[in-house]
């Protein structure tokens, strides 16, 4: 049975990830030190992640590694530097990934990002949470939460937390 693959990610109000240029700056002023939105706990939930190439250069650019020694998989067609042994990159398709990561015992695996690869992983019927952290900011446009569209689904509501900032997140379940 493959692992549950949650995509929990911050989300503006008019449905975009990223500003154009991948940006996400627009989250600054929703990051303080008092409150995480779950963020601890969740990480702890997690056996490994998964990343598009465009997402894992952003996050390597901020500098420190932020996820420990988890098992990670970056989806790219390019050749990309991984400094670390649990980083590796793979051109297979998400099923095939997700057989893997089951192999290895894992359970439950974050979809980090970005849009194309949660859209193809929409596409496979494989994300079976969505954990959406949404910030009450419109972006003129930019990275959208899914680049393409997919098909019709379900969701159950599992919870709405309200932050007494405005961000609502929203955490939902495949209902099929």
């Amino acid at each position: 049975m493959n692992p549950d693959v949650i995509y929990y990610v911050a989300v503006s109000l008019n449905g975009y990830i990223a500003t154009p240029d991948g940006g996400v700056d627009w989250l600054a002023a929703y990051q303080t030190p008092d409150e995480d939105y779950g963020y601890a706990a969740f990480f702890d939930s997690i056996d490994a992640l998964i990343f598009g190439s465009r997402t894992y250069e952003q996050v390597v650019g901020f500098g420190a590694w932020p996820y420990g020694d988890k098992p990670c998989r970056v989806f790219s067609r390019r050749t990309l530097a991984t400094p670390r042994p649990e980083i590796r990159l793979t051109t297979a398709e998400p099923p095939e990934v997700l057989s893997e990561l089951a192999a290895q015992g894992l359970k439950r695996v974050w979809l980090v990002g970005g849009g194309q690869l949660a859209a193809s992983f929409r596409r496979h019927g494989l994300i079976t949470e969505y954990i959406l952290s949404v910030i009450p900011v419109f972006l003129g446009g930019g990275v959208p939460l899914f680049a393409a569209p997919g098909p019709e689904a379900s969701l159950a509501l599992i919870g709405a937390t309200p932050y007494s900032n405005g961000v609502v997140q929203l955490h939902y379940r495949h209902a099929g």
